[in-house]
């Protein structure tokens, strides 16, 4: 397997996905079928590592270029693409819908609708919005904004509401454009703030995860990755500890340039130069 399929594997481990199901692409590049089956072995194997079931998980075999390319979907070329889809039905069970706690929803990007103001859409984390709904903007900024949610839309669909799950667009009244940025969270009034200092536990991958190959110290400035935002951080070592190797499980002090909404719980990842470096979870809110 790849480089990058360890890591993904390894950070749906550090992140608590609870199935995988595999599509095994580019079949149609390789004559010899015993040389696929050794594929698919390493891939079981590598699933098993990180505690996910290998012997179990679905590995669905083909090529996304061939279906893509076909214009019938029930050729051969596409058969694989049904029985993947087949497969996340069957073998991914449907996520519990944290409907009752309060609501929560990063922001992932931002529109302008002529004559209706300002959308922000994402993926609603926990809880229930519905039309009229007063909210807060909380993040990246140390003032937390006040606005309410005048309407919902889900593929140019009104809403009467949106759950934990949904996809959705807030239309947020009296909110400018550039008053709002990717990474900042919508939340319920009052239950979530702010923060740049943490307590957090850390796992560093390995070289062979894709990882640092050397060790780092106090001081070191990674990006830090909460929820769609990144910020960057500065890492402090706890009293005694020198320096962490790849591998290493390690409590830090995290401190941030930016603010961030943030929780005891809420999970993130370590990145420099393009590569994940570690991920972890926030403990305890210093400031």
């Amino acid at each position: 397997p790849m480089p990058q399929t360890r890591e993904h594997v390894l950070l749906a481990r550090q992140v608590n996905v609870p199935a995988i199901v595999v599509y095994l692409n580019k079949v149609d590049q390789v004559d010899d079928p015993e040389l696929i089956d050794l594929v698919e072995m390493e891939i079981r194997d590598l699933l098993s590592e990180y505690e996910f079931p290998g012997d179990e998980i679905p590995i669905i075999r083909g090529s996304a270029l061939a279906a893509m390319n076909s214009d019938d979907w029930q050729s051969e070329e596409c058969k694989s693409i049904i029985e993947l889809m087949e497969a996340v039905d069957s073998y991914i069970p449907l996520p519990d819908r944290e409907e009752d706690k309060p609501f929560l929803m990063p922001i992932e990007d931002i529109f302008s609708i002529k004559g209706r103001g300002t959308v922000a859409t994402g993926r609603v984390s926990r809880g229930k919005i519905t039309p009229g709904m007063e909210v807060e903007i909380v993040g990246l900024h140390e003032k937390i904004q006040k606005t309410v949610a005048t309407s919902l839309e889900m593929f140019n669909k009104t809403l009467d509401y949106a759950i934990a799950g949904d996809n959705v667009g807030i239309l947020l009244r009296g909110v400018e454009k550039d008053e709002i940025e990717r990474g900042q969270v919508i939340a319920a009034p009052k239950t979530i703030t702010p923060h740049t200092k943490f307590e957090g536990e850390l796992s560093i991958l390995t070289k062979d995860e894709g990882g640092r190959h050397t060790p780092f110290f106090t001081g070191y400035k990674p990006q830090f990755f909460f929820r769609t935002t990144d910020v960057t951080g500065v890492v402090e070592l706890p009293e005694g500890v020198e320096m962490v190797m790849p591998g290493d499980n390690v409590k830090i002090i995290g401190s941030l340039i930016n603010h961030v909404a943030m929780e005891e719980g809420l999970r993130f990842a370590i990145r420099e130069g393009g590569r994940t470096v570690g991920a972890g979870v926030v403990t305890k809110i210093i400031e």
